[in-house]
């Protein structure tokens, strides 16, 4: 597989998870993400450190909601031999209608990835989301099981300043 294909496959996956969240296919987790996949969801004030813990928190969560759009957006990849490291922004719209309050919450941040090559397949080894912002009524992302949703906003340029950003890392040793 050439550079480019490696790009395409890699942001293939990343879109993939947004669609197989909103149509609520958990079992296609297990192409975008390895087994042992450590998720640092700030947003959801949680991280799992493997995909069965993972799609079982993510499917109590959502079975909460009436209704969700996630969207990944400006995708940047760097891609060195079997590893891979990834970027991009995503909003997410989660609708409850039972919310006091209203029943729409929007939310903006950013992935940044660690992925491995699996098998010929590019799966997520590590996500960190972070969110820059929110609108809407905070009592729709209810805290359900292990996770208690975040509101804090972070900004990406003070996460590149600390050193936090994977991508920013694997890009600049390029």
């Amino acid at each position: 597989m050439g550079m480019e294909q490696d790009k395409a496959a890699i942001i293939e996956a990343l879109n993939l998870y947004a669609f197989a969240l909103d149509a609520r296919q958990w079992d296609l987790f297990d192409r975008i993400f390895t087994e042992d996949v450590v998720m640092d969801l700030g947003p959801a004030s949680v991280a799992w450190k493997d995909r069965a813990e993972f799609k079982q928190g993510f499917e109590n969560f959502h079975a909460t909601l009436d209704n969700h759009q996630h969207t990944m957006m400006g995708h940047l990849v760097h891609v060195d031999g079997d590893t891979a490291r990834a970027f991009c922004y995503g909003n997410w719209l989660l609708i409850r209608d039972a919310a006091e309050g209203g029943p729409a919450w929007m939310g903006t941040g950013w992935y940044d990835d660690e992925l491995i090559r699996d098998d010929g397949q590019w799966k997520i080894k590590k996500r960190v989301c972070r969110l820059l912002s929110w609108t809407g009524n905070p009592r729709v992302p209810e805290p359900n099981g292990d996770q208690t949703p975040d509101m804090n906003m972070n900004s990406l340029f003070r996460s590149a300043d600390k050193g936090e950003l994977g991508y920013l890392k694997a890009f600049a040793a390029s």
